[in-house]
């Protein structure tokens, strides 16, 4: 039998960003008592959809684990760019490789329970491996049984083609050997068209410079004579990727929303549409009602990177309920 109760887990929000781990996990039953994160602009963003009032513990390297309240659970999307294909892939030798260490210190110090971390796929193949199983073997010697897959948010209940790792930990004690944690079931994807639902002015039209730009791109030498611009109006919801020099088409979901990615288009009711920051958050599962807190309060631009910075909230929910469920097994 598992030695536990669960709940009523507590957890704080490591490298919380926006809160999209934290939305996860209440939405799984479990109570969030406090976070931290660096950036000043997610900060913002975090605080209009929680409140003022919420006790932000700051860079978690400098963090006296004495300092924070007893909890159970820590999530942390943990630094991604020194893994990431898209980043340098600099990876345990740039500062943000240490992070994991960081977050390991405070584990041990207080004793905690479980975690559920998070990475980019990159992350697997990194110098061949071994960052990877430096993260499994520290995790292991902090007293973890750790279970990890790499899954897309594809098939956990939002349209975006969004692959991670998730890291699932379990101390030693609390688990028996032979007990294995189950990922959470694939979902159906829903529709696209229930997503791209923003009626603000973000169009792409004769009149704007950008037009002429997307002309010029359309023309260039990977592109030419490839696509017509009636040709695409004429597809509602075809998603357009202009984030290469190769346009790329998706049907029915969005490729990976990331941090300076804001050459998505899509075409609906005969136009092209700038994918907003809006609807970047309800592609991450943000709900519509903190999604509408942000909308025009939030920069379009910070908006957009923040969401393609965040957890997607419907994977750790899912993750967050299999955990309970795991908890809750004899």
């Amino acid at each position: 039998m598992l030695n536990t109760t669960n709940n009523n887990l507590k957890f704080i929000d490591f490298c919380a960003g926006i809160g999209g781990g934290r939305i996860g996990l209440e939405n799984s039953g479990m109570q969030c008592v406090g976070f931290s994160e660096i950036n000043k602009d997610a900060e913002k963003t975090y605080r209009l959809f929680f409140g003022e009032k919420e006790k932000n513990h700051g860079d978690l390297m400098q963090i006296n684990p004495k300092n924070l309240p007893d909890f159970d659970l820590m999530i942390a999307g943990f630094p991604c760019q020194t893994f990431s294909v898209i980043g340098q892939r600099k990876g345990m030798c740039d500062k943000r490789g240490q992070i994991i260490f960081g977050l390991v210190k405070i584990m041990k110090a207080k004793n905690l329970k479980y975690f559920i971390l998070e990475n980019v796929k990159g992350l697997l193949n990194h110098d061949n491996g071994q960052s990877l199983k430096v993260i499994l073997d520290t995790l292991d010697k902090a007293g973890y049984k750790v279970f990890w897959k790499l899954i897309s948010s594809l098939h956990y209940g939002v349209p975006q083609m969004r692959e991670r790792i998730y890291f699932v930990g379990i101390r030693k004690d609390l688990i028996k050997d032979d007990k294995d944690f189950e990922f959470p079931e694939v979902v159906e994807t829903p529709e696209l068209k229930n997503y791209l639902i923003d009626d603000g002015k973000l169009e792409l039209s004769e009149k704007k410079r950008t037009y002429e730009t997307f002309l010029k791109y359309l023309d260039n030498k990977y592109n030419k004579n490839k696509f017509t611009i009636n040709k695409l109006l004429k597809e509602d919801f075809l998603i357009i990727d202009t984030r290469q020099s190769d346009l790329r088409l998706y049907r029915g979901r969005v490729p990976t929303l990331r941090v300076g990615r804001h050459g998505i288009l899509y075409i609906r009711d005969g136009k092209f549409k700038k994918l907003s920051g809006y609807e970047s958050l309800l592609l991450q599962g943000f709900p519509k009602k903190l999604s509408n807190k942000a909308k025009n309060k939030i920069q379009n631009t910070h908006l957009l990177g923040q969401a393609g910075n965040a957890m997607t909230v419907n994977v750790v929910e899912a993750f967050g309920k299999n955990l309970i469920n795991f908890l809750n097994k004899k």
